[in-house]
């Protein structure tokens, strides 16, 4: 293949903007935002879970306060009914009478049991509600440091895509004063060679693998017309030759 030394030099131009525009590529995917959000986020995903768990026994411990203070009431009424009756004198009957101071007095027991009951499940109730506040402000914070990361990835996401929008730009340019098939050859062997398809020939090395060139190949370049194409015989890229490729 032939070109022109000069659309050879324009090649290098073209890999340049190339690198540029990987190097962009990897920046975008390696801004420490990304680590930082998913970190973040793993953390948050956790508060979450255990915000529900923490509103599940405050909602449980509600409603077994509902509940015991419901039993409470009950005894209570209970208890009055029978004092009532108890203070009408319509029981005349020793036994009976006896029967009756003896309820009394184990419903008052039992009224105290149940309000034991209600202050320990009150206790676990404020406990859990204390809880529910405290990881409420948690996820609220973790949920504010995903924002601010999230802004700021956000932020370089722009800068980094128009800076790519212009390197394009200039690189479909440039691509453009290159000849067909020499931008052909260029494009199959950055695909095969790690995104770098054409490299200068500097100081009798090639740029591209940095492998010092032998004696024969460099005869050989040497002794090949200026127009000629000529490719490492290490790495396969394209050589391009300038004043310092040492020939």
């Amino acid at each position: 293949m032939n070109a022109a030394p000069a659309d050879q030099i324009r090649l290098l131009d073209v890999q340049a903007l190339d690198v540029r525009l990987q190097q962009l590529a990897h920046k975008r995917r390696s801004l420490p935002e990304h680590a930082e959000i998913e970190s973040l986020t793993k953390d948050l995903t956790q508060l979450r879970d255990l915000l529900v768990a923490a509103q599940t026994e405050e909602s449980d411990c509600a409603r077994e306060q509902t509940k015991a203070e419901q039993d409470v009431d009950q005894v209570r009424q209970r208890a009055a009914r029978d004092q009532k009756r108890l203070d009408s004198g319509a029981v005349t009957s020793p036994k009976d009478l006896s029967s009756l101071q003896h309820e009394i007095a184990s419903l008052a027991k039992r009224q105290g049991d149940l309000e034991d009951v209600v202050l320990e499940v009150m206790e676990r109730r404020e406990a859990a509600q204390e809880r529910v506040t405290e990881l409420t402000e948690r996820v609220a914070s973790v949920q504010s440091k995903i924002d601010d990361a999230t802004g700021r990835r956000d932020a370089a996401f722009e800068e980094i895509d128009g800076e790519t929008a212009s390197v394009t730009k200039e690189r479909e340019l440039v691509a453009a004063s290159v000849p067909a098939d020499l931008l052909k050859l260029y494009d199959k062997l950055r695909g095969h060679q790690g995104g770098i398809g054409a490299a200068k020939l500097y100081a009798r090395s090639c740029q591209g693998c940095r492998q010092e060139l032998a004696i024969t190949e460099l005869s050989e370049i040497r002794a090949a017309a200026p127009d000629t194409v000529v490719r490492c015989e290490n790495c396969g890229r394209i050589l391009v030759r300038t004043a310092e490729s040492g020939l």
